[in-house]
């Protein structure tokens, strides 16, 4: 297997356009892999065409419209209004029953076929908004089934996992590209690029991470004076 390469599970979005930067600066070669899941808001998969090209990475896209059809969720189904608020005891209706599951053992084989071992994902324990699958049990589990599956020793890297989304921001910026993904990258479920609508709760998340950053860098900036 070549342990120069890494395969990133790619949406175009904050985290794993992060995690795409992230890649780069540890790999010497880097493949970046989106999905059409059925997902409302398909202009996010050419956003994360585009990066990949500024990026100068390899991008692919599979198309896999059969897990937006699986389940019933607020990101797949036109019909159903978005929760705003976490549910009590229970995993909010943008959650996307198995797409973590699917997207990486697809990534597995996709990899095994080209001798890559290591695989990226922009999941996070810390931010994971109540998604059984963004934490670090389930990843560790999975890694070891897709060992066990093809017989291969795959390294599934979570970068993000144990940040917030202000130290996910400050590991933008570290990585030089801040303003990029501030400004090209897809994170709110309404559709909306960069700053997004400010409402839905990824926007909000994502909001109060990056105003949490910003204002700390400023104070340090201050501090340097």
């Amino acid at each position: 297997m070549n342990q120069d390469t890494a395969l990133v599970v790619f949406s175009g979005g904050q985290d794993s356009t992060t995690c795409l930067f992230w890649a780069k600066h540890h790999f010497a070669h880097v493949i970046a892999l989106s999905f059409l899941y059925g997902q409302k808001h398909h202009r996010e998969v050419e956003l994360a065409r585009e990066i990949a090209r500024k990026a100068d990475v390899p991008f692919e896209v599979m198309d896999v419209a059969l897990l937006g059809q699986l389940g019933r969720n607020s990101l797949t189904d036109t019909t159903l209004e978005m929760d705003k608020e976490k549910p009590h005891d229970a995993v909010p209706n943008t959650f996307v029953p198995g797409r973590n599951l699917f997207f990486l053992s697809i990534a597995a084989v996709y990899a095994r076929e080209r001798g890559i071992s290591h695989l990226i994902t922009g999941v996070s324990q810390t931010d994971f908004s109540g998604y059984p699958d963004c934490r670090d049990s389930f990843i560790k589990s999975l890694n070891v089934t897709l060992n066990l599956a093809m017989d291969e020793q795959f390294v599934l890297h979570t970068p993000l996992m144990w940040l917030d989304k202000m130290q996910t921001w400050a590991l933008a910026d570290k990585l030089g590209v801040l303003e990029l993904v501030r400004n090209e990258t897809l994170t709110c479920y309404n559709g909306i690029q960069g700053d997004g609508c400010g409402h839905c709760p990824a926007c909000r998340l994502r909001r109060k991470g990056l105003e949490e950053y910003l204002a700390i860098k400023e104070d340090d900036s201050l501090m340097s004076k």
